[in-house]
């Protein structure tokens, strides 16, 4: 899908940390693998917004872009009234932060998918004009209807499948329950649209399911959250396309090579937040497999890798695991480009010191992925009436949140149990807990702090 001119693909960097010495008879190896891109997406020098947007995208300077916006326009976004106004509002500010020269498109969400703008299965390109006639469309907006999510991914699909540009993205906001469609109708629409367009998605207030729509970023390797008061809105869809502008390459895979007898156990993006992405591998050849990325920008994520390799004796070492970021040929023919690679090693000790170090990323990326699963086990043995499990998990998640410097967590976790000890993990369930902070919660928890250099 991507085209560059040599001058302006971004440079990736891959780093591996991992202690590397393992006792006899060990054949578990952890290792994080950082990947940094930079110079592309913002470094370029092209201003964000449209009012001081670059011209018309040029190979090489900037991405070329495609952007479909999807609002839903059920019959609860009139309830209250401002959510509908505030999502109209919300949705011009996305269109206003577009740069010159990017195709887009509006889907209103109901029950069926509709073209508010500009129709026709067309996309158009972003300029003074049809900001102004976009704009002008979204004043005729107006909610009625029931919620099915699976028919505006699919046509946001169709729309961005037909433009020849690099980076495909869609903004995706809901306000309730994927009710007028089957869980199956939107599993096979996520099915059928990854890979194809990455997508952010946002629940406006508290009627909506949070593992729905965090199943929806997750299938499209794009973020979610929750904007419980509709009046974040413009502020949060400004800052969503903001970012999607200043991706500059898409479809990087990390690529696993591993030696014949090395298992590996899983794959996961732990930062900026935990994504499990073992099960989404495709065979690259018979020892090598690709796990999706997404759309990249000037950015930094961490991966935590953890394989199995064959016994060995003292002495003994080998490579367990390479690692590479790839950009696949968009037309197929050529080779996949190696952006950046690392390695991950292990060596066989009898130095009890060494091989029982844990390395301060893996210990620490270990705790994030733990912490965002027990905030989930919690809230869900609080709504199942087990309190005593809550407070066992959450107040795991408060020690584990304050001992990783995890203030954002901790702030969210405190406004659903009284701490008491958070060295300890000592908490008290609180009695009344507004459903906004519990959804905030459980959206947030997958949200990491990077690891203290």
């Amino acid at each position: 899908m991507a085209n560059f001119s040599k001058s302006h693909v971004p440079q990736f960097s891959v780093e591996v940390y991992q202690n590397e010495y393992l006792p006899e008879g060990g054949r578990e190896v952890n290792a994080i693998v950082t990947v940094t891109s930079t110079g592309g997406g913002t470094t370029g020098g092209i201003p964000l917004t449209g009012a001081t947007a670059s011209p018309a995208h040029v190979p090489g300077q900037g991405p070329n872009a495609a952007v479909v916006i999807m609002v839903d326009c059920s019959g609860s976004m009139d309830y209250p009234p401002t959510k509908m106004r505030n999502a109209r509002d919300a949705t011009a500010a996305a269109i206003d932060t577009l740069r010159d020269g990017t195709s887009f498109a509006v889907v209103g969400g109901t029950h069926i998918a509709k073209e508010v703008y500009p129709g026709n299965g067309r996309l158009a390109t972003a300029g003074a004009q049809t900001r102004a006639q976009a704009k002008e469309a979204l004043r005729r907006l107006s909610a009625g209807g029931g919620t099915a999510i699976g028919t505006w991914l699919r046509l946001a699909d169709r729309l961005l499948g037909a433009a020849d540009v690099d980076i495909r993205h869609g903004i995706l906001l809901t306000d309730g329950r994927n009710e007028h469609e089957s869980p199956q109708d939107l599993r096979d629409a996520l099915e059928a649209c990854a890979g194809r367009f990455t997508c952010d998605a946002r629940g406006v207030g508290t009627d909506w399911e949070v593992k729905e729509v965090t199943a929806i970023a997750s299938a499209l390797l794009g973020t979610v959250d929750i904007v419980a008061d509709p009046a974040g809105l413009a502020a949060d869809f400004t800052q969503m396309m903001e970012n999607a502008m200043g991706k500059e390459v898409a479809d990087v895979a990390l690529r696993l090579w591993t030696p014949v007898g090395v298992e590996i156990k899983f794959v996961k993006q732990v930062a900026p937040t935990v994504a499990d992405l073992t099960d989404r591998r495709t065979d690259a050849s018979p020892r090598a497999g690709d796990y999706p990325t997404g759309s990249w920008g000037d950015e930094s994520r961490d991966y935590h890798v953890c394989v199995q390799v064959p016994e060995a004796g003292i002495g003994q070492e080998m490579l367990a695991a390479r690692v590479s970021l790839i950009l696949p040929d968009p037309s197929g023919t050529a080779a996949p480009q190696t952006l950046s690679q690392g390695l991950v090693r292990a060596v066989w000790t009898d130095d009890m010191v060494a091989s029982t170090s844990i390395n301060p990323q893996v210990a620490h990326y270990t705790g994030q992925a733990e912490l965002a699963q027990v905030i989930q086990q919690g809230l869900e043995a609080r709504k199942s009436g087990d309190f005593d499990g809550a407070t066992a998990k959450l107040g795991r998640a408060v020690q584990l949140a304050s001992a990783s410097g995890n203030a954002a967590t901790a702030k969210l976790l405190s406004k659903v149990v009284d701490v008491v000890d958070a060295a300890t993990g000592t908490v008290r369930l609180k009695a009344k807990v507004a459903e906004a902070d519990e959804m905030t919660l459980e959206t947030r928890s997958t949200k990491t702090v990077r690891v203290k250099k």
